[in-house]
């Protein structure tokens, strides 16, 4: 899943993920964003301790922002104080930012962080989803699919 160095820490690979995301939401599209992160905040991320579990991300004087993303203090050093719940911002291109910003205004939904990973260069990139929120009904559906997929790819092997 993801590589690890022999310190523990995570070179390229998932360092945080929101699982309840794609429970909870219909993703109807994906962007990479860029993060703006101090260097105690990338180490963090590098051992694997960030949440996102109640993360969304958001506009704030003209820029996209992460809201609630979870990062702890790195234990490393002294000079490592930083707010575990800051805003971060994010990179995105103009027309990116209008094109999120235009469906959360016009469609109602949501821009929610699936992850945080770290790409082949060793950038901290957030993968962004637009989403719409589902119902309970919604939710047992997809509990169902996923359960007969499971199943009928169980019978497949089986079978041979």
């Amino acid at each position: 899943m993801a590589e690890r160095k022999k310190s523990g820490l995570i070179s390229h690979g998932v360092a945080a993920q929101n699982r309840k995301a794609r429970y909870d939401y219909t993703i109807k599209e994906t962007i990479e964003a860029g993060i703006v992160l101090k260097g105690p905040e990338v180490k963090s991320l590098r051992a694997g301790r960030a949440t996102l579990n109640e993360a969304w991300a958001g506009e704030r004087d003209g820029e996209m922002y992460l809201f609630n993303c979870y990062i702890p203090e790195w234990q490393g050093g002294v000079l490592s104080r930083f707010e575990t719940r800051a805003p971060r911002k994010l990179l995105l291109k103009h027309k990116q930012i209008n094109h999120l910003l235009g469906a959360v205004a016009r469609q109602g939904q949501t821009l929610i962080p699936l992850d945080i990973h770290f790409n082949e260069r060793g950038r901290a990139k957030v993968l962004l989803g637009l989403a719409e929120g589902r119902s309970k009904a919604d939710k047992r559906h997809a509990i169902a699919e996923r359960d007969w997929q499971r199943d009928r790819a169980r019978l497949m092997r089986e079978r041979g």
